[in-house]
């Protein structure tokens, strides 16, 4: 006989909730490689940031939401002169910082991209710091900007090691909206009762479907849906922060949890059988192996499963350039992942559509010997129908080395390689390449790269003698950790 009520014993907070709160609350970040390496994402955040500004289709989102607001110690937006609200500003931060497909990359069993949970950190940093100011009291400063980066870059990071949202049709913005929650909760002054709140409520919150990041409907909405989570994370941090009561099991609850609901393979008309439910898996510990780890994408503003594809096309240019219309077939050999996210056939829409189209991000650099932004635009995309043409030559085939190795701890690479076959019978080589030079086993080599790319984004939008203050600073981590939060920010308006 089944029963006829719920059993209303409140329980204790989930595990994973637990685990995540204390990590936040008591963890003390000593590795020298976490600290410097989060300088290096703070400056190629900001500035992916900066470039994004240069395009209408991301400024357009920019602003208060009635026009006019003024916000008492508003936070900065940086390369605009826009003083909002936290929640707000947030939204902005991670708009511009994700619009380009240029930031930090994390790939596991989850993808994501880890400094979008800058737009949260930096937005309730610099309004708190102002505040604090205001009544006679210390700043924050950018070591604690730094430490939250680290925090939330692991949570987001670990959660994904082994735990596939994609696989059950959820974006991975729940984890930049669950790490922002954490890490600005904190900044705030949370005390673990407030942390586990904000928590649950991420949990239990509306999360988006990864409809947008996929053919037939891939468009701008996976250019500002982090910009959108890391601002909710500010929201829920707040409401934690004002004393509204937590959901203890969030994740767990039989029917209504998160693993129940949204995590498991679920059958409508049934009860979740055993066998059928999924919950998470967390191999290791909260630390800071996740900054330690995290991929930039230094050479080209593309999605990350492409970058050593795009690498490798530009290898080929030279041996390719003047044979074009001798094509046979482009073979692409790639991995799994790759495949299931990036691989399409059919028309192209729009730039969102390209910038994860691995076909494409492939063709204009076979073409061109180089990838940037403005190679997604239609306007260029229509002047170069050679782009299509070689789009239908491409056979992409999966290498199951490149796929098992995607996954190994100790390798983690993110394999391509292109061979491009010609009418007369004749090839190129088959060009490999297996770590984007973004990785951290390419670091030497990278992070030169990765200041000039700075360099760069920054000078589309302040003056030479402005540039140079911002780079000494940035490039100085002892002096940037002493910054305050507020006058960081006030470097980069308008």
């Amino acid at each position: 006989m089944s029963a006829t009520f719920d059993l209303n014993e409140r329980p204790d907070y989930d595990d994973v909730l637990q685990r995540i709160a204390d990590y936040v609350l008591t963890y003390r970040v000593k590795s020298k490689e976490a600290w410097n390496t989060a300088r290096l994402c703070l400056m190629d955040t900001l500035g992916c940031g900066l470039l994004a500004l240069r395009f209408p289709e991301c400024t357009k989102h920019l602003g208060p939401i009635v026009e006019g607001t003024v916000v008492p110690h508003g936070a900065r937006v940086p390369g605009t002169s826009f003083r909002l609200d936290p929640v707000k500003a947030a939204w902005d931060i991670g708009c511009i910082v994700r619009w380009l497909d240029y930031n930090d990359t994390w790939l596991a069993a989850e993808w994501g991209h880890p400094s979008d949970n800058l737009g949260g950190i930096l937005a309730v940093a610099d309004h708190l710091s102002q505040k604090r100011v205001a009544q006679g009291k210390e700043p924050l400063t950018m070591r604690e900007v730094l430490e939250a980066m680290i925090m939330a870059h692991e949570i987001q990071g670990v959660l994904a090691l082994e735990n596939s949202f994609n696989r059950v049709g959820l974006d991975h913005v729940i984890l930049v909206k669950v790490a922002s929650t954490a890490v600005t909760a904190k900044l705030m002054g949370a005390n673990r009762e407030q942390l586990l709140s904000a928590l649950s409520h991420a949990w239990v919150d509306g999360q988006a479907l990864r409809t947008y990041r996929h053919a037939p409907n891939a468009g701008s909405r996976k250019s500002w849906a982090a910009g959108d989570a890391t601002s909710r994370a500010v929201r829920l941090a707040d409401i934690a922060m004002r004393g509204e009561m937590g959901i203890p099991s969030a994740l767990t609850a039989p029917q209504w949890g998160f693993y129940d609901v949204l995590f498991s393979k679920t059958n409508k008309d049934q009860a979740l059988k055993p066998e059928d439910k999924r919950k998470f898996s967390l191999p290791q510990d909260f630390g800071s192996y996740v900054m330690e780890n995290i991929l930039f994408k230094i050479s080209f503003p593309a999605e990350f499963h492409a970058q050593t594809a795009a690498e490798a096309a530009v290898t080929l240019h030279p041996q390719v350039k003047d044979r074009l219309d001798e094509i046979d077939r482009i073979v692409i050999t790639t991995h799994e992942s790759a495949i299931r996210i990036i691989s399409k056939k059919g028309k192209l829409a729009n730039a969102a559509d390209r910038d994860h189209c691995l076909q494409y991000m492939a063709a204009v650099p076979l073409i061109f010997g180089n990838l940037n932004a403005e190679h997604y635009e239609d306007s260029f995309h229509e002047a170069n129908p050679l782009i299509d043409r070689l789009r239908e030559k491409m056979e992409i085939v999966e290498d199951e080395r490149y796929t098992r190795e995607y996954l190994e701890p100790d390798k983690r690479s993110i394999a391509n390689a292109i061979q491009v076959f010609f009418t007369d019978g004749s090839s190129t080589d088959k060009v490999e390449v297996e770590y984007p030079v973004g990785h951290r086993r390419r670091r030497k080599e990278g992070i030169p790269l990765l200041e000039e790319k700075f360099k760069a984004n920054v000078a589309t939008r302040f003056v030479g003698q402005r540039c140079q203050e911002i780079f000494d600073l940035c490039n100085n981590q002892r002096a940037l950790e002493k910054t305050s939060a507020d006058e960081f920010s006030r470097l980069f308006m308008i």
